[in-house]
């Protein structure tokens, strides 16, 4: 089966190479870096070097929410993010148990990461499928159920990153509770797709990467850890967490980060993101930036009422969106020393 499943892999990223040969004289990610892998501290391409991915990720799937509705999620938007940010991946956060959640509504939100992922597949890209929730152990037959679907639709597709575990809270032991949570998870996962990279939150909203790195998980592949910041907050301290991780062999992956304050308002910390974007890039370290949404507040992208349709144009965007647009558009070209990442 493990083989079989390899073989149909192997056709998928060869069939999306000359797809985007067809659409493009330049190949998409997903043809440049075909399946991702993880080696040592580091997620690497099929050429086994080192893939460093940036894109917007989509605010909560949830129905009924501020800045959301699920409108952002269709192929228009994808598609705009890829032809005009130069995103080599966007991240999916499908809501679980809250409002309007996958629990509430499993076909309407199931319907929505559908769309996203047709459309990324389509375009190139990677996407991240993330189960958002903060308390997914409480609940992992739900998880269980929800991946497993993903794995029978997605899982020969390399374009495909399983996130199960958004940010546990800060009263979640790692140990305990979600590193159980996480092997219940990745085994269902594996025994439908063997291959495909999975990354596992980690404790205190996804930022105690040191205590996974003290316990990490045991005889599995492919998979890495969440990382999560907000420049406006978290500083030095989080970059010396990580910083732990990665020594000890762990790799992660930046699933969400903004340039604001934790609770995802405030203004712009430049400063403080120029030293973020540094050591992600002196670690290869994928990212996506929250969120690709009008909500009124700080980390929003987009302009409070801006038309799902992705024809957008800078005057669309906010200064979040500005400037997180530039980090992206340049991720592969620039390696950023300074608070400017204007080039």
């Amino acid at each position: 089966m493990k083989f079989i499943h390899r073989v149909l892999k192997t056709v998928a990223v060869a069939s999306l190479a000359l797809l985007s040969l067809a659409q493009s004289h330049a190949a998409t990610a997903v043809a440049t870096h075909g399946a991702l892998s993880v080696k040592g501290n580091q997620i690497i391409g099929a050429d086994g070097k080192p893939a460093s991915l940036a894109g917007p990720s989509l605010f909560w799937s949830n129905s009924g929410w501020e800045g959301n509705e699920g409108r952002y999620y269709n192929a228009d938007v994808v598609s705009y993010v890829q032809k005009n940010w130069n995103a080599s991946v966007i991240r999916a956060a499908i809501g679980v148990d809250k409002r309007g959640g996958y629990q509430a509504e499993p076909e309407v939100n199931f319907a929505r990461l559908e769309r996203v992922v047709d459309a990324a597949i389509a375009e190139g890209m990677y996407v991240i499928v993330d189960f958002h929730a903060h308390d997914a152990h409480q609940y992992p037959e739900v998880a269980i159920e929800f991946f497993e679907k993903v794995a029978r639709k997605y899982g020969k597709y390399p374009n495909v990153i399983y996130e199960i575990y958004n940010e546990p809270l800060n009263t979640v032991d790692w140990s305990k509770q979600i590193k159980p949570y996480a092997e219940k998870v990745i085994a269902k996962i594996r025994a439908i797709d063997p291959d495909n990279l999975i990354i596992v939150g980690t404790q205190t909203w996804s930022q105690d990467v040191d205590k996974a790195a003290a316990n990490p998980l045991k005889n599995v592949r492919n998979v890495a850890y969440t990382l999560h910041f907000y420049a406006g907050t978290h500083k030095q301290a989080l970059r010396d967490k990580a910083q732990i991780a990665l020594d000890k062999g762990l790799a992660l992956m930046v699933t969400e980060w903004g340039a604001v304050n934790a609770n995802g308002d405030g203004g712009l910390d430049k400063a403080e993101t120029a030293l973020w974007l540094e050591f992600m890039h002196k670690y290869n370290l994928t990212h996506c930036q929250w969120a690709l949404s009008d909500k009124k507040e700080g980390a929003s992208q987009l302009k409070n009422g801006t038309a799902p349709d992705g024809k957008w144009t800078d005057a669309n965007l906010t200064d979040a969106g500005l400037y997180e647009k530039n980090i992206v558009l340049h991720w592969d070209k620039v390696k950023y020393t300074g608070a400017d990442t204007k080039r």
